[in-house]
């Protein structure tokens, strides 16, 4: 990522904290108004939302470092860990959605001033789900998995915006009251859903994944339409780490290459995957003719 990107998605980060703020406020006065035990549980959500906008925003500024002596790779891999926990917050507002859901199917009620509240709501649904888009747009043109995941946990609370106003219509129009409860239980089972989905793709880059498919086709393409004076590619590997992508993998040249034209070549093909691929980290092996090719081949 470039420093132009880095400063959009610090930037990005850092106005989350106070939306989340705004967002949160007006969802209470939303539950103030109504009484209403599933506007209470969107309310609960935003609040965890609050506490993930300051963890992403600490913990892409930390990400952002430059390399120094103990991180010689840099910090990237921070981001997945806040990305992580906003998995798990994602599951935690939804345990507390059900938790506060649950007492409500025994106790059931209709809730009092629903225009004023389902409005207010509505208007909080609305800037959530255009914040959450720009952010996950953001963070995936950029790979900020921190950004990316702040935002999916923001659409997951359009989710339960969306289904508890539905659910207090309803409510409202065939005077089934227990439908309020109803509706916040069933939109915390889609939350839980949203919520390991981000959680395993946090652990996934932890782990070292590969980048994406694209992006390595993309980098194989790259490799084939430079590696002139190559006799063969093989044992490519990469990886992704937060904005960083690493790859490495051998080529093989004629014996009687000399360093100089072998290191030619390398600067071609580091040139030509960084176009595709801003910003990766390469280490291209080379070995003479002869060599048994292991690892992924690459057609050149």
């Amino acid at each position: 990522m470039n420093s132009e990107g880095n400063a959009l998605v610090r930037k990005l980060a850092f106005w989350s904290i106070p939306l989340s703020f705004g967002v949160l406020g007006l969802k209470l006065v939303a539950w103030w108004v109504t009484g209403s035990v599933a506007l209470l549980s969107d309310g609960l959500e935003s609040t965890v939302n609050v506490v993930a906008a300051f963890i992403a925003y600490f913990v892409i500024r930390y990400a952002q470092k430059p390399a120094d002596d103990d991180h010689q790779f840099g910090h990237h891999k921070a981001e997945y860990i806040s990305a992580v926990v906003e998995g798990v917050l994602i599951v935690v507002a939804a345990l507390l959605i059900v938790q506060e859901a649950w007492g409500g199917l025994f106790n059931p009620r209709l809730p009092e001033a629903p225009a004023l509240g389902l409005a207010i709501n509505a208007a909080a649904g609305v800037i959530n789900a255009v914040w959450a888009t720009i952010l996950i747009r953001v963070g995936k043109r950029h790979a900020s998995p921190a950004l990316a995941a702040d935002g999916h946990h923001i659409m997951s609370d359009v989710v339960t915006s969306a289904g508890v106003l539905v659910g207090l219509v309803l409510a409202l129009l065939t005077g089934y009251a227990i439908l309020d409860p109803l509706l916040a239980i069933l939109v915390a089972i889609n939350i839980l859903f949203q919520g390991s989905k981000v959680i395993l793709h946090s652990l996934g880059g932890l782990m070292d994944r590969a980048v994406e498919p694209e992006e390595d086709e993309a980098i194989k393409k790259a490799i084939a339409e430079h590696s002139g004076g190559v006799i063969g590619v093989h044992e490519l590997r990469t990886r992704r780490a937060g904005s960083a992508a690493f790859i490495d993998f051998h080529v093989v040249v004629p014996a009687v290459m000399t360093v100089r034209e072998a290191h030619d070549i390398c600067d071609r093909l580091e040139d030509a995957i960084r176009d595709v691929i801003p910003g990766a980290s390469l280490a291209i092996h080379v070995e003479p003719e002869g060599e048994k090719a292991h690892g992924v081949k690459v057609i050149v």
